[in-house]
């Protein structure tokens, strides 16, 4: 199995950027799906973005698309999460995820392991 450990959250102003770390123990992010949700109190854990096992293929939500890419490093065993022009919307804590299949997982209980997840606050 996989562990995962999130990092990079933070305070930032409306319009800033933030490059969110996952990174890896026991198994290479090259064996997952891996993607990123977020969670607000009170709501849901909300898809943000994913890519399949062999990356390529990546799937936005709606509300991040043009402003958040997510990239791997193999050789870091590391998944990022890299987020610009921030909005008040986008506060949350941060998780990543990893999962099984060749196909991009967009569901949260598609995943089977999770980080403790990374706090990002927006400042207007």
């Amino acid at each position: 199995q996989v562990q995962l450990v999130e990092s990079g959250g933070g305070l930032v102003q409306a319009g800033g950027s933030l490059r969110l770390s996952c990174a890896a123990s026991g198994r290479t992010v090259s064996s997952y799906a891996m993607g990123w949700f977020r969670q607000v109190p009170g709501k849901e854990r909300e898809f943000v973005i994913a890519n399949r096992r062999s990356g390529g293929i990546t799937v936005y939500a709606g509300s991040v698309k043009g402003r958040f890419t997510m990239s791997r490093d193999n050789a870091e065993n590391t998944v990022y999460l890299q987020m610009n022009n921030l909005k008040s919307e986008d506060a949350a804590i941060y998780y990543c995820a990893a999962g099984f299949g060749q196909r991009v997982l967009t569901s949260s209980n598609t995943y089977d392991y999770w980080g403790q997840g990374t706090q990002v606050t927006v400042s207007s």
